[in-house]
């Protein structure tokens, strides 16, 4: 709905007020009339009308508010654009309102951390909390991000149309981004009652897919859905039939979803032949590893810490640092991890990242310093909001399920 109608408003304040508007016409016309056949349909619909209303009545004000009408140098473009044809005339199409959503919401002008952040909270609605707890900052910082971005795109003047294709790779990274991260706060909620969010999920691999469609040589393109394949083939063993959340040693690896991960497989080894791996198609090569094996004490460890010595050379995230640690206690024993994330740890810049605390304390725990790691469960517990991560941290402090 926000992506249809932020097309005919050309503003994201006026297109989030008029889906809002909708929603309330129907609460007081569909009790009274019945549901319509189409609901989304009849939603969509009434947003896009009070958006054309809105710019109808504010024609005075449209040389201070260029958002709000098609640029001159195209007049006769259609405002809705219905067939979904590029900008600059091209046959390539990109049908996915989502995916429309997000290409123009990550435009080059904006810093990557505002296009993250904006998509994530237009695409699907996600709370400026959560975005704020997937991203490691504040909430009051999270909500100024968003409304600099708002700001930038009305004086920047950014329009709201797709990019050409000539225009396409310089918001590539961005989208990647903003899916990847989409995948990731389904995978693992970061708030709420259930581990996963599987709308979120399959969202981000619908958007994925249908970013392969559109350019299906891109490695990139191709690791991001082979990494969201392979992570997602894990899903039904994740949490027992309680909810309780079940670590990677003891899923039950017959359950896993065995067709994604051959074509994540499939993916990976095409992508490796045709150049140089990214960041994606690496944590990719990474995840098939621990798919692969037969059992979590056969899974090649060493290869595993080799792959995210490559990732870092590339991507220097401390979260990677951090993933690549737990990799370390399995080839070089928990004391030489435990050092690497006691290091970690020192910079500041993971404090409020629930896994960090997680893993010490997993770490410690495996040395024998129960107390030691029953007091950073306790931190880790105090970052964590998602239920089910909840139950396993406080049963891991000692303090019960």
């Amino acid at each position: 709905m926000l992506a249809s109608t932020v097309r005919v408003a050309r503003d994201l304040d006026l297109a989030e007020e008029c889906v809002q508007e909708a929603y309330a016409s129907a609460l007081a016309a569909w009790p009274r009339d019945g549901v319509p056949t189409s609901p989304l349909g009849w939603l969509t619909t009434a947003a896009k009308r009070r958006a054309i209303d809105a710019t109808r009545r504010e024609q005075v004000l449209r040389s201070k508010l260029p958002l709000l009408v098609e640029p001159e140098e195209h007049p006769a473009r259609e405002v809705e654009d219905p067939a979904g044809v590029w900008m600059d005339g091209t046959a390539d199409r990109i049908t996915d309102e989502r995916l429309r959503l997000v290409f123009m919401c990550c435009h080059p002008a904006l810093a990557q951390e505002a296009q993250l952040a904006l998509t994530l909270r237009l695409v699907c609605g996600i709370s400026t909390a959560d975005i704020a707890r997937s991203l490691l900052v504040t909430e009051t910082t999270m909500s100024a991000r968003l409304t600099r971005a708002k700001k930038k795109i009305s004086t920047a003047r950014i329009p709201y149309r797709m990019p050409t294709h000539a225009e396409l790779p310089d918001r590539l990274r961005g989208a990647l981004g903003v899916i990847h991260l989409l995948f990731t706060m389904g995978h693992t909620a970061p708030s709420g009652g259930s581990l996963v969010r599987t709308d979120l999920v399959e969202q981000a691999v619908h958007l994925s897919r249908m970013l392969r469609e559109l350019m299906p040589d891109d490695r990139e393109v191709r690791g991001l859905l082979a990494l969201l394949l392979v992570t997602d083939a894990r899903r039904s063993t994740r949490v027992d039939d309680q909810g309780r959340l079940v670590r990677l040693a003891e899923q039950d690896r017959s359950r896993w979803d065995r067709k994604a991960v051959a074509e994540a497989h499939d993916l990976i080894v095409a992508g490796l032949r045709a150049g140089p791996p990214g960041r994606y198609l690496l944590q990719a090569a990474i995840a098939s590893l621990y798919a692969e094996a037969a059992t979590f004490e056969e899974t090649d460890w060493p290869q595993i810490v080799r792959l995210y010595d490559q990732l870092l050379s590339i991507w220097p995230s401390p979260v990677v640092a951090l993933n690549r640690a737990v990799a370390v206690a399995e080839v070089s024993g928990p004391a030489q991890a435990l050092a690497e994330v006691e290091g970690l740890e020192g910079t500041g810049a993971l404090e409020s990242y629930q896994y960090l605390h997680a893993i010490k304390a997993d770490l410690l725990a495996r040395q024998g310093r129960a107390e030691e790691a029953a007091a950073a469960y306790r931190r880790a517990l105090e970052l964590t909001r998602n239920d089910a991560e909840r139950a396993f941290l406080a049963e891991r402090a000692g303090l019960g399920a």
